[in-house]
């Protein structure tokens, strides 16, 4: 016999999707206003990586992590910036942490990835109804 479960229609639904939207874009959201405490420190960590116009990464990098973790949090156009994060995870976590030899960077390296894969959930079922895509 096979089963289906329908997605979460119910208050508790509802309320779990948009803590889960809070709580994936507040990563986003503390990284890019740390990118912005210390752009030196950013733009040389950019150029250590061997990336060119770091000056120019540094302030798109920022302007995705803020833009997108707001718009994220509030529910605004969800599933095109949920993919958009979902994008830049996984180049982000290519760019910065490809040395798998090295332990921590794979880890890192799967935590971008499963911060991809929670964000390609997000643009799959929306928003969940408490969003600005609601109105």
């Amino acid at each position: 016999m096979t089963t289906t479960t329908a997605p979460a229609t119910n208050e508790t639904g509802h309320l779990l999707a948009a803590t889960g939207r809070v709580l994936i874009a507040a990563i986003f959201v503390l990284s890019g206003i740390g990118k912005i405490a210390n752009p030196a420190a950013t733009i040389g960590y950019i150029a250590s990586a061997g990336l060119p116009f770091a000056p120019a990464a540094l302030i798109a990098a920022a302007l995705i992590e803020i833009g997108g973790g707001l718009a994220l949090i509030a529910g605004f156009r969800t599933r095109l910036v949920a993919l958009v994060l979902a994008g830049f995870s996984v180049v982000a976590g290519l760019a910065f942490h490809a040395h798998f030899a090295d332990q921590n960077q794979l880890i890192h390296f799967l935590k971008n990835l499963a911060m991809a894969g929670g964000l390609l959930q997000v643009a799959a079922f929306g928003p969940g109804r408490i969003a600005l895509d609601r109105r």
